[in-house]
């Protein structure tokens, strides 16, 4: 029972701090370009770079 005494505030610390580095994440624009890198992806840069060096 007392590990409860320790395991409560320092899980509830941990929620705080997850919770802390998500809004900061959100307010910083992590998440304002969802589909940039999906596309990235696809394109084929790789053929345009071989061809400028030929």
């Amino acid at each position: 029972m007392s590990a409860l005494l320790y395991l409560i505030p320092i899980a509830l610390l941990m929620g705080g701090a997850g919770l802390a580095v998500f809004i900061w994440s959100v307010k910083s624009g992590q998440y304002e370009d969802l589909d940039g890198a999906a596309e990235r992806v696809l394109l084929d840069d790789d053929l345009e770079d071989e061809s400028k060096i030929t």
